[in-house]
């Protein structure tokens, strides 16, 4: 199989902006900035197709998320780059001096996911979110030039409570491909199961069971949102907009009562806006 393109990668990034928390402050950075963090969605993203979009007949997974990890040791040790996505992500690479670690922790996040669709309990699932979320956070640190511990520690935060947040958002999807993100010990504790992962509607119990992981995304959202307070310039302003988006969607999620069956919860842009402009000010306060 040969992997999708740049231009079909790069499609998929701007369908997903609306929908997604990350982009959401992309459209208003200089070209620059705009252009890495391209590069570096587009790679989460080609990697996550191989982990969770139709192949062709007889490729394995698992094998070409190989290939990839093989791909992106070769360019950072200067060899040949086949990979399309992988060459391009090769100028930011050089010019943000991406480290390699955050973006081999996206490949293994979806080699998990081949072998693994119920967690147990909730830190479980912040232990997946190391590999699949916070290591987009780092990598946009990265790009702003302004990585730090504490810094990347409130990232890692902010980039957990996201993907908590997509879950959430994503309950009823997750469900038909196979896989359940809300904890087992959390099911069981509101009395919930499975089957009502499929149903057209959730019942009391369901909504309840989202309010409660919503709350918790929330804390978490807002123990990293010191790290607008704490960064300058553009990155202040994309990453107000991550948890711009974030509290949005909790906020729309709150609106639908707590129900993510029907349709995918998702924010209004002016909801975004509101909540993007009080983090600006919050962190200049």
């Amino acid at each position: 199989m040969s992997p999708p393109s740049v231009a079909l990668a790069t499609r998929r990034i701007e369908q997903a902006r609306a929908q997604e928390n990350f982009p959401v402050a992309l459209r208003v950075l200089p070209r620059r900035h705009r252009r890495h963090l391209l590069a570096v969605y587009r790679y989460a993203r080609h990697v996550d197709d191989l982990g969770d979009e139709p192949l062709a007949p007889g490729v394995d997974r698992l094998t070409a998320l190989d290939q990839v990890e093989t791909e992106l040791r070769a360019l950072y040790a200067g060899q040949p780059v086949t990979d399309r996505v992988v060459h391009a992500l090769a100028p930011t690479v050089a010019e943000c001096r991406l480290p390699l670690e955050p973006l081999l922790r996206l490949v293994e996040a979806n080699r998990v996911d081949q072998h693994v669709s119920r967690y147990a309990t909730f830190a479980q699932l912040v232990d997946y979110c190391t590999l699949s979320a916070n290591p987009v956070g780092e990598l946009v640190l990265h790009v702003f030039g302004q990585v730090g511990p504490a810094r990347l520690a409130l990232s890692d935060r902010i980039c957990t409570a996201l993907q908590l947040v997509e879950h959430l958002q994503d309950v009823a999807e997750d469900y038909r491909r196979g896989r359940v993100y809300l904890p087992a010990e959390d099911l069981d504790r509101f009395g919930v199961t499975e089957v009502d992962l499929a149903g057209p509607t959730a019942d009391r119990r369901l909504r309840e069971l989202i309010g409660f992981e919503a709350e918790r995304a929330r804390a978490w959202l807002d123990a990293g949102a010191p790290l607008v307070a704490a960064l300058h310039g553009w990155a202040r302003l994309a990453v107000g907009g991550y948890i711009a988006g974030g509290r949005a969607t909790l906020d729309a999620l709150a609106g639908a009562d707590h129900d993510p069956l029907p349709v995918t919860v998702r924010p209004r842009s002016r909801r975004v806006l509101r909540r993007w402009l009080s983090a600006i000010v919050r962190s200049a306060g």
